[in-house]
């Protein structure tokens, strides 16, 4: 049993022989995109090239998305949820990583619609039922993880039925079962436990189907499940390989979106005259409209003005970070959204991840997300749209599933006064503005970037008592109007953002801008080479396979030696990382010392072919301690 394994050598050779499942490498989403192929080297030397580069496998969106919304699975979904609002039965969306920020995204999106409704329309709360307690989210490690993934859930298909189960899924449900892979154990499970209650399933990936069903057991055998409806979202490559919180997450945002919308208009419709629908702001769309509107804010994205603005926007941020400073975004309505892509360049780029209040050892997160307006049980309660729901399970729970012995033997705590932790609220952390070159940037996107009234009075003022701690301020603007904020600095992201019962649209332009803002610096700090990352995380089975292939990509070996070499690293990161607040990449550990023992080798004469192999230049991938 793997409980036994306590040596590296052990672990990577249990690895190898019994962990195959978990060996995607065929898989298109982890393969390397020819647009980008030099982006790190692009980058280095023009900003705007580079992003033209990523920009450029967004593309691949709208073509995929004019494919999946005139299929008759698409049809299916929005069929199936306006059934299922109008009937009164409940929408799982489940999802692990970035998808399952994705779906407490969507179930957040609609919450505030139906909140919105009751708020500003009193007098139509006579006139149509109130459906928020339809759409419910479920993400692997419960709302804990849309801050921090929790390790061994992704792996387990059990804990995919179980925490579905628990959630109260029933004949007549529709689940929404959405992995970005096509092969996440977890979201599966969700499936099979969505089948077993008798709902109506509906599997979303992002890979091809065939790929699916020919190389991966488990996606196999829920493919040719009769009773579940498949959704192939394959774009292709992503803009990183294997970093599918970009066009593979984008891509699903938008299809998925876009049925949620039409979902939502068909059951206002139901009950409202074209009158009040129209007050409303609610335009009726056709399918085909969304790709093509997508096709347009691309389009607006990649205007030289706007280029030129991120690029500005990537070298302030770049700036701080080699000052050894800090960035804070502060932002109100699209504080989910924002949040999302600030938490998820710690696993890609292997950053600090965020702290908690209680926590004065671990290093800062190089950046963190606020509402200055609320505290941070509201600030929680504000961006979910409801309460957090963490994970409270007794112990026995994780002993009666099939999980990893580290969750069974000792279960994390999930709930939700350790998410409360995360102080996401107007409360002041010092350790955020001490450094000399500390920033703060608010981030408006559409109707916030103009509004006025009480509501930007409020904001304008929190945001003012934060910012007088910080060195430097910003706005950053995504949408039309241009931004009159009393700051320092001023990132305009000029583009049209159609209304949306959603937000769908502004919530996409948000992500495609920060995705490109990340994703850019983190290339010009070393933490990407080529178009891989460089700097992976190996918290579960999945991303040791992406850092064992990435080792023997790098260091010109083969996989089982760098996996022998990768489980080595990890072990020292590990040691390493009880001794001190930053700790190095295991890749970048792993590829050093390949290369270290490759040098010795030719200098003791070793004649071994293999260690003949020559080495690409790897002294970027030194561990960079950052601010």
């Amino acid at each position: 049993m793997i409980d036994t394994m306590t040596t590296p050598k052990d672990k990577a050779r249990h690895f190898l022989e019994h962990e195959t499942a978990f060996r995607l490498g065929m898989l298109p989403t982890e393969t390397s995109h020819p647009k980008t192929a030099s982006l790190s080297q692009t980058i280095a030397q023009n900003v705007p090239d580079g992003l033209r580069m990523l920009l450029g496998v967004d593309e691949d969106v709208a073509r995929a998305t004019t494919r999946v919304t005139a299929s008759p699975e698409f049809a299916d979904l929005v069929d199936a949820l306006v059934e299922a609002v109008s009937t009164g039965k409940r929408v799982f969306f489940t999802g692990c990583g970035a998808t399952g920020r994705l779906a407490i995204l969507i179930e957040a999106a609609w919450r505030t619609f139906w909140q919105e409704l009751r708020r500003d329309w009193p007098q139509l709360q006579n006139a149509i039922p109130d459906f928020e307690e339809t759409f419910v989210s479920l993400m692997a490690g419960g709302d804990y993880a849309l801050i921090r993934s929790v390790e061994g859930f992704e792996d387990s298909t059990d804990l995919g039925r179980y925490q579905l189960a628990r959630a109260g899924v029933t004949s007549g449900d529709v689940v929404v079962a959405v992995t970005e892979g096509g092969e996440t154990s977890f979201v599966i499970g969700t499936a099979w436990q969505g089948l077993k209650a008798g709902a109506h399933v509906f599997f979303a990936y992002n890979n091809p189907t065939n790929v699916l069903h020919q190389y991966v057991k488990r996606s196999r055998q829920l493919i040719d499940e009769p009773r579940v409806t498949k959704i192939d979202l394959f774009t292709g490559p992503m803009a990183i390989a294997g970093s599918t919180r970009m066009q593979a997450t984008t891509t699903e945002l938008l299809v998925l979106g876009a049925a949620v919308e039409l979902a939502l208009v068909t059951v206002l419709a139901n009950w409202l005259s074209p009158t009040q629908l129209k007050d409303l702001g609610v335009a009726r769309r056709r399918p085909t409209d969304f790709p093509r509107l997508f096709s347009r804010l691309l389009a607006q994205l990649k205007s030289e003005e706007n280029v030129e603005t991120i690029a500005q926007l990537i070298q302030w941020e770049e700036e701080t970070y080699r000052n050894q400073g800090l960035v804070t975004y502060m932002t109100d309505r699209y504080l989910i959204d924002v949040l999302t892509d600030t938490t998820e360049r710690a696993p890609t780029f292997r950053l600090p991840p965020f702290r908690k209040c209680d926590d004065q050892a671990s290093a800062q997160s190089w950046a963190f997300v606020k509402n200055p307006r609320f505290s941070t049980p509201d600030a929680w309660r504000h961006l979910l749209a409801r309460e957090p729901r963490g994970i409270d399970w007794p112990p026995l729970a994780y002993q009666s599933l099939d999980v990893s012995p580290a969750l069974r033997n000792d279960p994390p705590k999930l709930d939700n006064a350790e998410i409360r932790k995360f102080l996401v609220g107007h409360e002041d952390d010092p350790a955020r503005h001490e450094a000399d070159d500390s920033r703060v940037a608010m981030i408006l996107v559409g109707d916030e970037i103009a509004q006025s009234g009480p509501l930007r009075k409020a904001f304008d003022q929190a945001f003012a008592r934060h910012a007088s701690s910080f060195s430097t301020t910003a706005a950053i603007a995504v949408g039309p109007a241009h931004p009159d904020r009393n700051v320092q600095t001023t990132f305009h992201i000029a583009c049209d953002l159609p209304a949306s019962p959603l937000g769908l649209w502004d919530r996409l332009a948000v992500k495609l801008a920060l995705n490109l803002m990340s994703t850019a610096t983190m290339a010009r700090m070393g933490r990407v080479e080529g178009n891989y990352m460089s700097k992976v995380e190996t918290t579960n089975k999945k991303l040791i396979d992406r850092g064992t292939r990435l080792v023997a990509h790098l260091a010109c070996v083969d996989y089982n030696t760098a996996c022998y070499a990768l489980h080595e690293a990890m072990d020292e990161v590990a040691e390493q990382e009880r001794k001190t607040k930053d700790a190095p990449s295991p890749v970048a550990v792993a590829v050093a010392n390949l290369q270290n023992g490759r040098q010795r080798s030719q200098h003791n004469g070793d004649d071994n072919a293999e260690n003949r192999r020559s080495f690409s230049n790897n002294s970027h991938l030194k561990a960079e301690t950052g601010p």
